[in-house]
């Protein structure tokens, strides 16, 4: 007969036995399993560090997938490259005629508002911009941001980037800074010294619908007079003063590929400092105008089949009410031009004004200037 006594023992000797004999390992806290076989100590090549217990193995596949992926990065890019540059730029600035307008103001000075060298005349102009578009960002740029600006843009299409670089007077990287800086973000360019009389949202009339323009201009100058010519460089002129865009815009890509293209051809041929006494007809309001009328007579955007013929100075000529031609509006002169006493402009306070250009704050040589008659001499003019 088993007594308590006798119980207790045998249960003592099992206890012993199973502690013995049971296989045991050691208890590790707040660590998660690892999958990888253990090593003994001192089977690590010298120099390597390491890794974490639980730490996935490094993949060489992986690796080796990432350094194909960026070399075929790069064999992308050169073909891109080796594309003309109206191509090159439609890569990397796509336009999406849907989208909305950036709410961007781009303005160009010498110093930003903070400066105390900052211009006071042009202190109310500045400010009318903020004051008319309360959320926008608006950025005054100067010529040393622009620079940077330009070369983190641009570092991807080496022609335009090397085009700006390359121009000799302050006034031609102005001129296409503001083409470069709405082709490449979109918004709304204006020069500092022009004054925002009405909010954007009144520029373009309700019954045009936004999704469907991508860049609004105003005319400039519309001389319904013989000798016009020596007045202005074209019969219809659109400002650059004041030009606003969705990014990507053909219209833009155009005149950033011609001007592009013109710079490098003076470059090469060493005319670039003796060749330019037309800044109007290298990156100026010549220009510009001649690449809005090249896209209103392009095929490639344009169903010219039912046509009567090319766009020209007359479907503009006398405009009283904004214009629409495929995704771009067209602004009467008195929107962006009015009280200038000419061309049929009406005043500042006429319901069409929006923006007033004070003429303060571009500067050009007298010989490069297309000058304006004066009031009295207007009077006196057939």
């Amino acid at each position: 007969m088993v007594t308590f006594r006798k119980a207790v023992i045998m249960a003592m000797v099992l206890l012993c036995v199973v502690f013995f004999l049971y296989p045991r390992s050691p208890t590790v806290r707040n660590q998660r399993p690892s999958s990888a076989p253990s090593k003994p100590p001192g089977s690590e090549k010298p120099g390597k560090i390491n890794k974490p217990v639980g730490a996935p193995p490094s993949s060489k596949p992986d690796i080796v997938n990432a350094v194909k992926a960026k070399e075929q990065q790069k064999l992308a890019l050169a073909k891109v490259q080796s594309l003309p540059i109206d191509k090159q730029l439609a890569y990397h600035f796509p336009y999406e005629v849907t989208g909305k307008f950036p709410a961007f103001i781009w303005q160009t000075w010498k110093y930003t508002p903070s400066s105390n060298q900052f211009s006071e005349k042009f202190r109310p102009t500045e400010a009318s911009w903020t004051q008319k578009h309360p959320t926008f960002v608006h950025e005054v740029i100067t010529d040393q941001v622009a620079l940077h600006l330009i070369k983190h843009l641009y570092s991807a299409v080496p022609d335009v980037l090397e085009a700006y670089l390359s121009m000799p007077l302050p006034i031609l990287k102005a001129d296409f800074f503001r083409y470069l800086i709405l082709l490449a973000r979109g918004g709304i360019y204006a020069d500092i010294d022009t004054l925002a009389l009405k909010p954007t949202t009144e520029w373009v009339p309700q019954s045009f619908n936004l999704k469907t323009i991508g860049l609004v201009i105003g005319i400039e100058a519309d001389p319904d007079r013989p000798d016009w010519a020596e007045w202005y460089s074209r019969r219809i002129q659109f400002c650059q003063w004041t030009i606003k865009a969705k990014p990507g815009h053909p219209v833009l890509r155009g005149i950033v590929t011609n001007i592009t293209l013109e710079t490098l051809r003076r470059k090469r041929a060493g005319t670039l400092k003796s060749g330019h006494q037309s800044v109007v007809e290298w990156t100026g309001p010549a220009v510009w105008t001649d690449s809005i009328f090249s896209y209103f007579n392009d095929p490639e955007y344009f169903d010219m089949s039912s046509s009567k013929g090319n766009i020209t100075f007359k479907n503009f000529t006398g405009m009283r009410e904004p214009k629409k031609v495929g995704d771009v509006v067209v602004l009467p002169i008195t929107s962006f031009s009015p009280g200038i006493g000419h061309s049929g402009a009406g005043p500042v306070d006429d319901p069409m004004a929006f923006v007033k250009h004070e003429f303060e704050g571009s500067w050009k040589p007298e010989s490069e200037r297309i000058i304006e008659p004066k009031s009295d001499e207007k009077a006196k003019s057939p």
